[in-house]
């Protein structure tokens, strides 16, 4: 019997396929698309039963190949350029595959436990899981709520576990292939250690300078939650998944900063004292995502917490600085 993770050289996906290894599974399928070859990096020290490229792994499962095999799907596959205008490519690749997916577990009884995003909520001011509170902005975060909605009308009749999952902010290990769709901790570091300096966007949608906040969820945190779903396949539905706490660009840089001269022998610093010496600037925001960018999120996890999950959340500055230590150490494993 296998457990598939799709997108599992991905961000993510990979840090579940580890976070499966540290239980002492290892009858996995890892599912991805390597036209980006890097990303096998994060997968070279884990184990696994098999590499399947999507395409196979879609043209197995229409042929009837996992006949029983099969505990569950852990879905992270998608496309998450929130850039991307190909309607067509975003929404076969994020809507109709999951879609697919979705169907393939319901007929067989198969959990189904997929990536949504936060995105979803665009730029409102209340994050709860109704639709009510959805408003996307991009076309990624549109191809996100269509498929929650499709799950929605399913889940009165389901005939197994399907549980999505609105991840907030998320960094940490593996995600150095996403370029710039990487945590701003990782930007923020690789600026830091390249200038000298973090660059922040000044003011936007009512914030001052760095101020907007965002929930940042440290990966391991994320993947926890998604194993603890797996473990109670009773429980179906959409969650959120971020620490219920906003925290603001100005701190997450001076927590990576403070990282950094801590590796150097150097005493931490105010935020005012970063700015004053050049440490943190600020430029103008761009243009091109005006109405397209989120200055607030902050989940609200009361649905997670119902729904049994108890576990603490790491602080952001207290994740982010552990991140920049493993970054700094080469280490990408996960706590």
């Amino acid at each position: 019997m296998y457990i598939v993770v799709t997108g599992a050289a991905g961000f993510i996906g990979s840090n579940l396929v580890h976070a499966l290894n540290r239980r002492g599974e290892t009858n996995i399928i890892a599912v991805d698309d390597l036209k980006d070859g890097e990303k096998f990096r994060n997968l070279a020290d884990a184990e696994i039963a098999d590499y399947l490229d999507r395409d196979e792994f879609v043209s197995r499962l229409d042929a009837g190949d996992f006949e029983d095999e099969l505990t569950a799907i852990l879905h992270e596959g998608a496309c998450s350029d929130t850039m991307e205008t190909d309607g067509r490519y975003m929404l076969r690749n994020n809507y109709r595959y999951s879609v697919d997916l979705l169907t393939y577990c319901q007929d067989n009884d198969v959990p189904f436990l997929y990536a949504s995003s936060a995105a979803v909520y665009g730029d409102g001011r209340v994050f709860r899981e109704e639709r009510e509170c959805e408003a996307p902005r991009n076309l990624y975060a549109y191809s996100k709520v269509l498929f929650d909605q499709y799950v929605r009308r399913l889940l009165p009749e389901r005939t197994a576990q399907i549980a999505g999952f609105r991840y907030f902010n998320v960094y940490g290990p593996r995600e150095q292939h996403k370029g710039r769709m990487a945590s701003v901790a990782l930007h923020f570091f690789e600026q830091y250690r390249a200038e000298g300096r973090v660059r922040l966007f000044e003011g936007s949608g009512g914030y001052g300078a760095g101020q907007q906040l965002r929930d940042f969820i440290a990966v391991e945190d994320a993947a926890k939650v998604k194993l603890y779903f797996l473990g109670h396949r009773d429980r179906s539905g959409i969650f959120n998944v971020g620490t219920g706490r906003a925290t603001s660009f100005n701190d997450v840089a001076a927590a990576v900063i403070n990282a950094c001269r801590s590796a150097e022998g150097l005493p931490a610093a105010t935020l005012e004292e970063h700015v004053r010496d050049g440490r943190i600037v600020y430029t103008p925001f761009p243009p091109q995502l005006i109405g397209r960018y989120q200055s607030f999120t902050e989940a609200d996890v009361s649905k997670l917490r119902a729904a049994g999950y108890t576990d603490a959340f790491t602080p952001a500055v207290e994740g982010i600085k552990r991140y920049v230590e493993s970054l700094i150490s080469g280490s990408p494993s996960s706590p």
